[in-house]
């Protein structure tokens, strides 16, 4: 249990932290060192992020939050989060996120951040931070569905499906779960079998073109969750969870 990475041309990035993947800092930092390590593996030629479990990740663990005095907790988990999502996006060969079950939260800042996204049928996805007193990975999210539906999902914490997602573009298949590896992998054997000295090239030019800073952005959001920290709002969402 835990993250595990198992190289190979086709390295696979694995989530294993019962009981629903909800990752406290250290969890986030060993995931962002898993997934630049496959990256800079030169015999890599895409990786697989993928969870197991109940769902592919509920976004940070709230008690480790609620139980920690002062704030270190608090900017310790922002760090690692903001590193992961990088990680993730920065990757020098493409990322495939094969995602199942529930994807919210921290979730959807890898989600938002992979290069393709395979989806089981029962997967849905969503941002529960307001119900929570934080903020963040609107900037994710916003890479995934249209902006007035960003709005609407940030405002009233709905969540939406992997079909609703499939009809947007943002993810490319949608399977059954029980498929959902193999797919994932047949996708990444496509991306594989190119030459990957160009496919390197091409994930750093998409980056390269890409109009919002996603470092920049989700670190801008990131301020508004230490703000509701700051007034006593974060801990009050919190224990009434």
């Amino acid at each position: 249990m835990g993250i595990s990475l198992r190289d190979g041309p086709i390295a696979e990035v694995v989530v294993d932290v019962p009981p629903v993947n909800a990752l406290p800092v250290r969890g986030w930092e060993e995931l962002a060192r898993a997934v630049r390590a496959a990256g800079d593996d030169p015999a890599t030629r895409v990786v697989v992020l993928r969870a197991e479990g109940r769902g592919f990740n509920a976004g940070v663990d709230i008690k480790e939050l609620r139980d920690a005095e002062g704030f270190a907790a608090l900017v310790g988990v922002n760090r690692a989060c903001h590193e992961a999502f990088a990680a993730v996006y920065e990757c020098a060969v493409p990322v495939i996120a094969a995602v199942h079950g529930f994807c919210l939260g921290g979730g959807v800042g890898l989600a938002g951040t992979a290069d393709i996204v395979v989806a089981g049928e029962d997967a849905y996805f969503g941002l529960p931070e307001v119900d929570r007193g934080a903020l963040g990975a609107a900037t994710h999210l916003a890479r995934l569905v249209p902006p007035q539906l960003v709005r609407a999902m940030v405002y009233t914490c709905r969540n939406v499906t992997a079909a609703e997602l499939r009809a947007f573009g943002s993810v490319l298949e949608v399977v059954p779960s029980g498929r959902l590896r193999e797919a994932a992998m047949e996708v990444a054997e496509q991306i594989a079998d190119k030459d990957p000295y160009v496919i390197r090239r091409a994930k750093e030019s998409l980056n390269g073109i890409d109009p919002v800073d996603v470092r920049r952005s989700y670190r801008f959001e990131q301020g508004f969750t230490f703000e509701l920290n700051l007034m006593g709002i974060g801990d009050r969402h919190r224990e009434r969870f």
